[in-house]
């Protein structure tokens, strides 16, 4: 299926591995011009060359407001043109519960996970309303549906982004841009290896039996940036194999 996309423009945010990568990968198989970032130069060059040619790799650190903004200003520059693609994604926030939170760690995961991510955003925006295109996607977690366990500082800041590109997605459709989010739970990406010794004990628990694949995530992804998907906006969608019990 070609989505329509060849020669558009995307910044990549968080892409030297995991799902940030999947998504960059199915963007530059369809002929989109990807400038990924990751805080590790050896990394992200590594994840750029096995792209194949065309993607630029960028080091940059998107945790922090500056770090964010400025990173779409310069992909917009390498790319040679303003980013038509967004992805809002990077490393997510530490465990934590609820009852006796740190406060400080939950300011930085607001400052992490919402701020900057909003900062990314409001850097690509302008350009895309000037001209009438644009396709904004942001990676949270299923957590902002149900929140998770000892996830605290993940479910409190990005529930909050989900609730800004809600919003962001009602004012801009009249602009051609759609907003939407991606809500991954279980899938097999080096983060998941880290925090879960028995992981194949763990996808057995599963309602799926199995983990996620990241390339399928990927493309998912890669849809809802393509032309196809101009009349899906504002959409929160769990990708999480039918574990979420939720009915909305």
């Amino acid at each position: 299926m070609d989505l329509g996309i060849e020669g558009r423009r995307a910044a990549i945010a968080g892409a030297s591995g995991g799902l940030g990568f999947a998504i960059a990968r199915s963007l530059a198989r369809e002929g989109v011009r990807v400038a990924i970032c990751g805080r590790d130069r050896e990394r992200i060059d590594a994840a750029a060359a096995s792209m194949g040619g065309g993607v630029i790799p960028l080091v940059a650190d998107v945790s922090s407001e500056a770090g964010a903004s400025d990173f779409v200003a310069r992909a917009a520059d390498v790319l040679g043109g303003a980013v038509d693609i967004l992805l809002a994604n990077g490393g997510g926030p530490p465990a934590g519960q609820a009852a006796g939170v740190d406060v400080e760690q939950l300011r930085d995961a607001v400052e992490r996970s919402l701020f900057a991510h909003v900062a990314m955003v409001e850097a690509a925006l302008p350009a895309m309303r000037e001209k009438r295109w644009g396709r904004i996607l942001a990676i949270t977690t299923v957590g902002v549906r149900e929140p998770l366990p000892t996830m605290v500082y993940s479910n409190v800041a990005r529930t909050g982004l989900t609730g800004y590109l809600k919003q962001l997605s009602r004012e801009v459709i009249r602009d051609g841009i759609t907003v939407n989010s991606l809500l991954p739970n279980s899938h097999r990406t080096g983060r998941l290896e880290s925090m879960i010794p028995d992981l194949e004990g763990y996808a057995a628990s599963l309602v799926s039996g199995r983990l996620g694949s990241a390339g399928d995530f990927g493309e998912i992804g890669a849809f809802l940036c393509s032309e196809q998907a101009n009349y899906l906006t504002g959409i929160a969608l769990p990708v999480d194999g039918g574990s979420g019990a939720s009915l909305g």
